[in-house]
């Protein structure tokens, strides 16, 4: 009998449907051969070239939805996201800009909105006072709003009479001149027509730096959402020099400035596009913005005085054509991918997938609407009936200051529905979890540690956010394995079987042991991709 090439010892959570524990897994190439007690592993497989022991072994984790290149992008460049004030960020700006004078543009992200709160939004004046020779752009951490400074409106022509987006709008004072923060279509209309296109060696080093950063929290695949043509030649080509180890779904971005004539460049991308690691077959369609800036789609106004122009949101895409998207799209066998925070676009995103499974016919694409903030109740349970995968970003699931200081006052009582994660679970959709990183943090623990308490990591008192909606650690796992690898059609993965393909995390300690509120003090050990160890920590 053969030996294996590796076997891992320690607690092992196979997350499939039989429930059971196990204590040792041999891999044998990019295979999983073996899985039960360590006796039982050594006698099947007979001596092991490698073993390592570790506290807990579980399936490689998958996230559903990540801007994976976009992170990468901003870890090169300007990172806001570990910092909480704008002196803060001011002075990480000049530092950057300080170390790079030949660069002609200054860009990056990460800050938050609560920081500006009391100014109404950050202000180009700020930031030309540590930038002033080079225009910057900074997106903030949730990607709907953009900080510029005097340079950078001026690249872009923007003065008191240039004409808000329909989709989005430029902050003004009092007398109509944009202060430097962009919102929604305005912010980007900028970076797709203003701001330099990175090159395609930029996106090849920023998806490196991303996958490095995923494969150490134990990340072995995930779905890209928002990729364009330039950015899914990078993923093809590291793939095909063998560099990309992750299994990465490309979720092509839909044009909402466009109609459905764009679907054949859809067919022309998944073409060229798939092979290897990359899979091209899923359509990325945005449909609102976000209750913060009072641009998620809702049924009812927003409360006091909050979005007064767009008093229910703003739906970037109508509902004729977005059935007509979604039927077409279905037909030709893509998956669809509906980002939606509003209830109305919710029920938008759902009322299209009901039409287009009447005019084709039930199928196994496995759709997904992404976000799922403050869904009407009534529709909660129409997921699993059209049989749409509910895509959930679980750390955006507590009282942290953006919730507290800007979605409560803003959507009033429907904050008592935020983000029904438990709800969800109860109705028998599918759930999976993604991280949304930038936007929030990629570590599944402190993710999979706010879905099971709804307070913040660490905490075990004091607030909770809508407590009913939490759910158990073995359903929040189950959410980064298997959910999320049932959404990005990897069946070869998401669960410990033999015979399945051998992505793995090895952790430091078993996340099952003690109070939730530890959860997210889980370390990844190593990380194995297609049999092939992609990170270890020692």
């Amino acid at each position: 009998m053969s030996g294996a090439d590796l076997v891992l010892v320690g607690d092992v959570c196979p997350v499939d449907a039989s429930g059971r524990r196990a204590r040792a897994v041999a891999i044998e190439g990019d295979r999983i051969v073996a899985v039960g007690t360590e006796d039982e592993v050594r006698d099947r497989v007979g001596a092991a070239d490698e073993v390592v022991r570790g506290a807990c072994i579980v399936p490689g984790f998958q996230d559903a939805h990540v801007h994976a290149a976009f992170a990468g992008r901003i870890l090169l460049n300007v990172n806001l996201d570990d910092l909480a004030t704008r002196d803060a960020y001011l002075e990480r700006i000049a530092t950057f800009a300080g170390e790079h004078p030949d660069f002609p543009w200054i860009v990056g992200g990460g800050w938050s909105n609560p920081v500006f709160q009391a100014t109404g939004g950050p202000r180009a004046a700020d930031l030309d006072v540590v930038v002033a020779d080079r225009p910057v752009f900074l997106m903030n951490a949730d990607t709907h709003a953009a900080w510029v400074n005097t340079k950078a409106l001026e690249a872009g022509a923007i003065t008191s009479s240039t004409t808000d987006p329909w989709d989005g709008y430029y902050v003004r004072d009092a007398d109509g001149m944009p202060t430097g923060c962009l919102q929604e279509g305005a912010a980007y209309s900028f970076w797709s027509e203003v701001v330099p296109r990175a090159s395609l060696d930029d996106w090849r080093a920023a998806i490196r730096v991303a996958q490095d950063r995923l494969h150490a929290l134990g990340i072995t695949g995930w779905q890209d959402a928002w990729v364009e043509s330039d950015l899914l030649r990078a993923y093809r080509t590291l793939d095909d020099g063998g560099e990309l180890h992750a299994r990465v779904v490309t979720a092509l971005w839909w044009d909402r400035h466009r109609g459905v004539e764009q679907i054949e460049g859809f067919v022309d991308r998944r073409a060229w596009g798939s092979g290897g690691n990359v899979h091209a077959s899923t359509v990325k369609i945005m449909l609102d913005g976000c209750p913060e800036t009072c641009t998620a789609s809702m049924l009812a106004p927003y409360e006091g005085t909050f979005g007064q122009e767009h008093d229910r949101g703003i739906q970037f895409v109508d509902a004729e054509v977005l059935n007509e998207a979604v039927g077409r799209l279905d037909s030709l066998g893509f998956q669809v991918h509906q980002h939606a925070l509003g209830d109305s676009a919710v029920r938008s995103a759902l009322d299209a997938l009901e039409t287009a499974r009447r005019a084709n016919g039930a199928n196994d694409l496995r759709h997904h609407i992404a976000h799922l903030q403050v869904p009407d109740p009534a529709d909660v349970p129409r997921l699993r009936e059209v049989g749409a995968v509910a895509n959930m970003q679980p750390f955006w699931a507590q009282p942290d200051p953006l919730i507290e200081t800007m979605t409560k006052p803003r959507v009033g009582d429907r904050a008592d529905r935020l983000y029904p994660i438990g709800d969800l679970q109860r109705t028998g959709a599918m759930l999976a979890f993604g991280s949304d990183w930038p936007v929030s943090t990629p570590d599944p623990f402190l993710q999979m540690e706010v879905a099971v308490t709804r307070r913040a990591p660490g905490s075990s008192e004091g607030p909770v956010l809508v407590a009913a909606q939490g759910i158990d650690l073995n359903a929040a796992l189950a959410a980064f394995t298997r959910g999320s690898a049932f959404v990005n059609h990897d069946d070869d993965a998401g669960s410990i079987q033999p015979g399945k393909r051998a992505d793995l995390a090895v952790l430091d300690r078993n996340p099952f042991d003690g109070p939730a509120n530890r959860i997210a003090t889980t370390r990844v050990a190593m990380t194995v991709a297609a049999g092939l160890v992609v990170y270890d920590a020692t």
